[in-house]
């Protein structure tokens, strides 16, 4: 397997996409943060003292999605076209699921916006939530879907495309 990250020393470079034709690229993303089932509530209920807890996490991974480039340092600027963050509580597991879809008509593909974007929503469900619960976790950050540019349709097994959006 070659990487296209490294020039021909082994340096880390950007890759050069100005050769390459723009494409609609779409890229889907989970993440899962478990709480306590009294966090859960209070959540669901909007009875957090720091405020509407999936709002703020909603806000924070559009913002991470566009900011993307300044977090990881070969990716890319984008011109981001859409940027959306759905969540499905379980009640029953305590987990909140998050799903971060992200569009644009560009020359590279936008996984790595989708991405960061459900980390970021993930942790601030943390950093509103950790005054009342210590245990929280955050785990499952996974790229579920992408389609656009010359590799094709890619489909995690076992994962519906757009469950919770």
């Amino acid at each position: 397997m070659t990487f296209n990250h490294f020039d021909s020393q082994g340096q880390a470079i950007m890759v050069d996409v100005s050769g390459k034709q723009k494409s609609l690229r779409t890229a889907v993303a989970c993440a899962t943060v478990w709480l306590k089932p009294a966090t859960l509530a209070a959540v669901l209920e909007g009875s957090v003292t720091k405020g509407d807890v999936l709002g703020v996490a909603r806000l924070a991974g559009i913002a991470a999605a566009k900011r993307t480039p300044e977090l990881i340092p070969l990716s890319h600027p984008l011109a981001i076209h859409h940027a959306a963050i759905a969540f499905q509580a379980e009640v029953a597991t305590g987990a909140i699921r998050i799903e971060a879809t992200v569009r644009a008509f560009e020359r590279t593909g936008v996984e790595m916006e989708a991405m960061t974007a459900a980390a970021v929503a993930a942790l601030t469900v943390y950093d509103m939530c950790k005054g009342s619960d210590k245990s929280i976790m955050i785990g499952e950050i996974a790229l579920l879907y992408k389609e656009g540019g010359k590799s094709g349709v890619f489909r995690r097994e076992g994962t519906p495309y757009g469950r919770i959006e």
